[in-house]
């Protein structure tokens, strides 16, 4: 099995900016595996957050062992072993995973959706991320989104309620709310959520860090709109730990280690009694489309990440209105443009 890769710089249409900072571009590496004549395309868009930069990755890359896949189908022991080979470089094991599948799915001559036994009809509609900024720029930006008919607003500053009264000047649309741990007090969580249900949002996602898993408990219990866990929701073990905290998870391929560990979440968190979502990162259409053949498994869709560029160098799933259309081309269905 042949390996390249190559790095993309993704400049975005506006500085895209959460709780946590702000950023005009990002760099992501797109792997490709070739075995037998037939070429296998994944992505790595890294988290800082998490110890990984593109160097992170090409370092990961430059060590893989391929000699050690001698049958690409093989998917269990393969991704087993390469998870336990190094710990962390979650995005970059994501790379790999996304090959490995996208190869089969083209050797069998089938999507990645119909391998798995599910309906492209039941894909569901994304939202569209509108980033923090001035208020000018919130309602540019929610003009812009006018083909989506869900948004998901960045909050968890000081500017909150500024940000949510230029929303809804803008938009009666259903919204969803990522406040990215921004709200760092409890009591502060409950009072900006008991007013969030008032303008008409469906749930909030991450509102308190990570790290205090029983301030999220606290706040659940006094909040009437379902809670979803990201940056406590990365791997499969995670998910039990979440009962009583929050209502769902949303899954993220770049930090779960790619579609393999994702079906596994999906089904626990289901065993769980929880919604599931899929979330992204700022991603070619590579990470997004593989994202998307999960989407008749979930509740909600948040893969809109591609979108937020100019330079998306890949093509793949399609949208209308917001809504998923599938791909109908075997693996991932995802090419180069042009």
């Amino acid at each position: 099995m042949k390996l390249e890769w190559t790095v993309y710089e993704l400049t975005l249409k506006h500085p895209f900016t959460i709780a946590r900072g702000s950023s005009a571009s990002r760099r992501v590496v797109v792997v490709r595996l070739e075995q037998d004549g037939i070429v296998g395309l994944g992505e790595a868009a890294p988290i800082a957050r998490y110890g990984e930069s593109v160097e992170t990755v090409e370092q990961f890359l430059r060590n893989l062992n391929l000699n050690a896949i001698q049958d690409p189908f093989a998917l269990e022991s393969i991704l087993w072993a390469l998870d336990l080979s190094v710990p962390g470089n979650a995005a970059a094991k994501t790379a790999i995973d996304l090959a490995l599948h996208d190869w089969i799915g083209k050797k069998v001559g089938l999507p990645l959706w119909k391998l798995w036994g599910l309906e492209p009809g039941r894909a569901l509609a994304t939202s569209f991320t509108i980033g923090i900024d001035r208020p000018d720029v919130i309602e540019q930006k929610v003009h812009e989104a006018e083909a989506f008919p869900i948004l998901k607003i960045k909050l968890g500053g000081e500017n909150d309620r500024e940000i949510m009264a230029a929303v809804r000047r803008a938009t009666k649309k259903p919204l969803r709310v990522d406040a990215n741990e921004g709200w760092k007090d409890r009591q502060l969580a409950v009072e900006r959520i008991t007013w969030l249900e008032q303008e008409g949002v469906e749930f909030i996602e991450q509102p308190m860090p990570a790290a205090d898993l029983a301030g999220t408990a606290w706040v659940r219990e006094r909040v009437n709109i379902p809670l979803i866990a990201d940056e406590n929701s990365l791997r499969l073990t995670d998910v039990p730990k979440l009962m009583g905290a929050f209502d769902g998870i949303n899954i993220k391929l770049m930090k779960c280690t790619g579609l393999r560990e994702a079906m596994r979440m999906v089904n626990t968190a289901r065993a769980c009694g929880m919604k599931v979502m899929i979330g992204c990162m700022i991603e070619t259409s590579i990470g997004i489309t593989a994202g998307a053949h999960l989407t008749p498994l979930l509740d909600y869709v948040d893969l809109d990440g591609s979108m937020l560029t100019t330079n998306d160098p890949y093509e793949g799933v399609k949208f209308d209105g917001g809504t998923i259309l599938l791909p109908t081309e075997p693996g991932l269905g995802v090419r180069l443009r042009g």
